[in-house]
């Protein structure tokens, strides 16, 4: 068994699973609205922003807080943009149950 091959495999599953056809659905619609893109974008680095200070220990400051929580807000008002964000939302916790599935089978026991 390779597990190169079975990552491609796995690769595949995911591009095949509904949420990811649905997550590039809603996405190739959003890019056909270059506003709307703009909004997403701009929320997606502020948030990538505050991911990276969260897992550095490093405190957020409450400006930029308020700024992520007012970009999402505004995105949640369009019901595309809002059906966009759920979709990623619904992808990344596959992704992410997919992760911790592997960890856990890597997990050396201590």
């Amino acid at each position: 068994m390779n597990p190169h091959d079975k990552a491609h495999e796995l690769a595949a599953a995911l591009k095949e699973s509904e949420q990811y056809k649905e997550y590039m659905r809603i996405k190739e619609e959003i890019g056909k609205n270059p506003e709307l893109t703009k909004m997403v974008n701009d929320f997606q680095e502020k948030n990538f922003e505050l991911q990276k200070l969260q897992v550095s220990g490093q405190e957020m400051g409450p400006e930029m807080m308020q700024q992520v929580q007012s970009l999402y807000g505004i995105l949640l008002k369009d019901p595309l943009s809002a059906q966009y964000v759920q979709a990623e939302v619904q992808f990344s916790l596959m992704v992410n149950d997919v992760y911790n599935i592997i960890a856990e089978a890597v997990k050396t026991n201590e």
